[in-house]
């Protein structure tokens, strides 16, 4: 007797599965047909992103927030945000039994008792420290290279934001220890809000939860650092990428067709390729600097107690310029009006910086207003060819970098051997005068080398071989520049001052005499570009 066996034809799937790779290719197809998502990754695989080292800052910036995720997630684990009264029970022995809040015990014990929790600790401080920085650091490339002209004003402005975030997600991660470092920085935040007339007393009461220090502070931080934050942060870095796949990245001019030329790569395969080494030489370098340098150890400052004075600590670096501000103010800045209390030392350095803040955000608006200028910019210029952005740039920097030393104007008298009198009036000069200076100093400097460029573009570089001529004459031969660093050092678009016109009605406006007069301004002592009739008749000369 014999038993029929019924085999049936093998389908797609089954056929696919018996292929190598085929559940992984069906997967996809699987994928691509409900998102389309095949089209995206074509077209961003073919992105070209410059190979510049200068355009590495924001890789840096990127792949440190990454390194901050990472060491925030293994932290939460076991950090507890809660102020409730504990007594010190883990290894560190001179802070046994001592009283401290349940946040500040637990940051003793990821840092003493948790394997690996200390380098956590250190590598998520100083990524954070790196994260503000190569942000910092990008901005002031995109600045004096001009990247954010038309069309990158929005992306300037979504860049600054990020900034402005970064240093609140490190201010609200260094204040959750509750030791006497962070609570010490609690209390001058206490009472800047506590400074503003009016709505000050309320509104430092809401954020504490009562009178300072609270019960509550360290759990909001806690809310802020690890998920209001770090959610806008995440949303703000998206919508950077996104403008930035949208309109193309700047690069530096070329010898190619329309002042451009290729200078990088595809994102697919070589650039995917080459940034996912560098996320892991950033992780890397980052971990060494954490396993060999201390930063932020709590157990040296104890809990936070609003008796002892700590002398001689400092808050992290990108936060100090608001320190040095409180600092810097004269005394006597205060009166009683209206039965209120108006300190003016707290409410002028908030305005000052406030004011700060608000110009370098709108900075590319206030630029093209002043210029008139509307058109796309996608090559950049070399800062000299800038030279008031340039100028006015240095200013900038000059000023923050005076708030920012008088953060340290104890370490810097005691360290020097100076009055503490004499360190605070050359920093308040540092602070009014200094901008000034640099703006007058680093115009001259741009001026000066845009004149050195445009006669080595027509008469060439010093070569050193001296010829005799038939007269007896004795002259230095000059090497004329090749195509590429003719176009390197030139910039031929020539800016001048706006005209003014009437309006519809035939008037011209207050307004518009101020526009022309700033531009004037803008535009003063400026160098104009070599003509191509210029270069020809250099060339004939050299021939």
């Amino acid at each position: 007797m014999s038993t029929a066996t019924t085999t049936s034809a093998p389908t797609s799937s089954d056929s696919a599965a018996q292929k190598p790779g085929g559940f992984t290719a069906a997967a996809a197809n699987y994928l691509d047909e409900r998102t389309s998502v095949s089209g995206a990754v074509k077209e961003f695989g073919r992105k070209i992103f410059p190979d510049h080292w200068s355009f590495l800052l924001g890789e840096v910036a990127l792949f440190s927030f990454v390194v901050i995720l990472l060491s925030g997630s293994f932290l939460t684990f076991f950090f507890q945000a809660s102020m409730v009264e504990v007594h010190y029970d883990g290894s560190y022995v001179p802070l046994k039994g001592v009283a401290m809040s349940a946040a500040m015990s637990s940051t003793m014990d990821i840092s003493f008792d948790i394997r690996g929790g200390l380098l956590m600790r250190q590598v998520h401080h100083w990524a954070a420290l790196l994260f503000v920085a190569s942000i910092g650091l990008h901005m002031l490339r995109i600045f004096f290279t001009g990247a954010f002209r038309k069309p990158r004003e929005l992306n300037w402005v979504i860049g600054f934001v990020l900034f402005i975030l970064a240093m609140a997600e490190g201010f609200t991660g260094y204040s959750l220890p509750d030791d006497l470092l962070s609570g010490n920085g609690l209390r001058i935040i206490d009472g800047i809000i506590k400074g503003i007339p009016v709505i000050g007393t309320w509104t430092s009461f809401l954020f504490f939860g009562g009178e300072f220090p609270g019960d509550q502070i360290v759990g909001r931080l806690y809310t802020l650092h690890i998920l209001l934050l770090p959610a806008i942060v995440v949303l703000f870095i998206a919508l950077h990428l996104l403008f930035v796949v949208v309109h193309k990245h700047t690069q530096y001019p070329g010898a190619g067709k329309n002042e451009q030329t290729v200078v990088g790569y595809p994102v697919l395969p070589v650039y995917a390729a080459k940034a996912g080494g560098f996320f892991f030489i950033v992780f890397g370098i980052v971990t060494l600097i954490a396993s060999l340098f201390t930063i932020n150890p709590i157990w040296n400052y104890g809990p936070y107690d609003p008796s002892p004075v700590s002398a001689g600590t400092q808050p992290d670096w990108y936060i100090g310029f608001a320190d040095g501000a409180l600092r810097l103010v004269p005394p006597g800045w205060e009166f009683v009006l209206f039965d209120r209390t108006w300190s003016f030392n707290i409410l002028a350095p908030l305005i000052i910086i406030g004011i700060f803040i608000v110009l370098v955000l709108i900075y590319p608006f206030i630029e093209a207003w002043i210029t008139g200028d509307k058109r796309e910019h996608h090559v950049l210029d070399r800062p000299r060819n800038a030279p008031t952005r340039t100028a006015i740039g240095a200013a900038g920097v000059t000023f923050y970098a005076a708030l920012w030393a008088a953060a340290s104007s104890d370490i810097i008298a005691t360290h020097f051997k100076l009055t503490m009198e004499g360190v605070i009036h050359g920093l308040q000069a540092m602070l009014i005068l200094g901008p000034f200076v640099a703006y007058f100093i680093t115009k001259r400097v741009c001026i000066a080398l845009q004149k050195k460029d445009r006669e080595i573009v027509l008469h060439g570089f010093e070569s050193g071989r001296i010829v005799k001529l038939p007269g007896g004459e004795f002259i230095e031969v000059h090497e004329p520049l090749d195509e590429y660093e003719r176009w390197r050092l030139v910039d031929y678009k020539d800016y001048k001052p706006l005209m003014i016109r009437p309006n519809a009605k035939g008037k011209i406006t207050a307004g518009q005499h101020l526009r022309a007069a700033i531009s004037r301004w803008f535009f003063e002592d400026r160098i104009a570009p070599v003509s191509k009739a210029e270069i020809e008749q250099s060339h004939g000369e050299h021939h």
